[in-house]
């Protein structure tokens, strides 16, 4: 087995490594919108405002998520 083919198993295996941390975010998400409900069924009241901070904790996760495929396509295809 040449260097290269070692250098391109340990990238695949780096880039996998990468992606499964959308697996955290994915459980993230769940989180933010099952308090979410939670909190509008014990406070029906405050569903605006806790709307807004629902939103605000799926874009945060999200934003986190998208790092993940971010760092597979530059372990792939730039080092």
């Amino acid at each position: 087995m040449s260097r290269l083919d070692m250098l391109e198993g340990a990238k695949s295996i780096g880039a996998g490594a990468a992606t499964i941390a959308l697996a955290g975010a994915a459980v993230g998400i769940g989180n933010v919108l099952s308090s979410s409900i939670h909190s509008v069924a014990r406070n029906p009241s405050l569903a605006k405002q806790l709307f807004g901070y629902a939103i605000l904790g799926f874009a945060l996760t999200e934003a986190i998520a998208l790092f993940a495929p971010m760092m597979a396509f530059l372990i792939s295809f730039v080092f």
